[in-house]
């Protein structure tokens, strides 16, 4: 349910279980995040979704039986964030719950019309995974942060460009077109100069 495909130095993980709204199951975070520990000689990397949603987040069953609060979510925001090369979320629809560090950890989050984005910890009686209010707060203020974890809202897309919290809005037809389009010139310099500029833009 986790695909991996490898272009040169190009790497694009799709998760792919769309009849599930691309919900994720222990033993899929465990394939992600072993995906982005073992990504450090990509150049880029590109992760993505099948269907109309991108993630609903913790699959419901493994949720409530403590997937919610694993330490798998954070392992893998960690992961994605201390990548060397360009990271990129193509947001295929909707973001959901826990799912939202992992795009929080991306460098650049792109996002087709209509996608909507929430994060309802509060609501579940659950904390956020460590970085992502940090991550989130970076982003988009403090007080914009506390709208989505506090005041519980589904922001819209256009709001979210407006926000920074994602930084295009694309076609579905052209997402990956336009992903591989932005990680060319960093697939073409060379990785000790791209590493270089991430670590100067920290």
């Amino acid at each position: 349910m986790i695909e991996l495909e490898k272009d040169g130095g190009l790497w694009i993980v799709t998760i792919n279980r769309p009849d599930k709204a691309n919900s994720l199951t222990g033993e899929m975070l465990t394939e992600l995040a072993e995906i982005m520990e073992s990504a450090g000689e990509a150049r880029a990397v590109i992760l993505t979704g099948k269907g109309k949603v991108f993630s609903a987040g913790a699959d419901l069953e493994e949720a409530k039986a403590g997937l919610a609060t694993s330490p798998l979510w954070e392992r893998l925001s960690g992961a994605i964030a201390a990548l060397p090369g360009l990271t990129i979320c193509a947001m295929n629809g909707t973001l959901a719950g826990g799912a939202n560090g992992m795009a929080l950890a991306c460098d650049i989050r792109l996002a087709v019309p209509g996608a909507k984005f929430f994060y309802p910890v509060m609501k579940l009686g659950y904390l956020p995974q460590p970085s992502d209010p940090g991550r989130m707060a970076a982003l988009i203020g403090p007080a914009r942060t506390k709208l989505i974890l506090m005041g519980g809202q589904k922001i819209e897309t256009e709001e979210a460009l407006s926000f920074g919290l994602i930084d295009r809005v694309i076609g579905p037809d052209a997402l990956l077109d336009v992903a591989r389009t932005i990680c060319a010139d960093t697939l073409a310099a060379k990785p000790e100069i791209a590493a270089g500029i991430k670590t100067l833009c920290r």
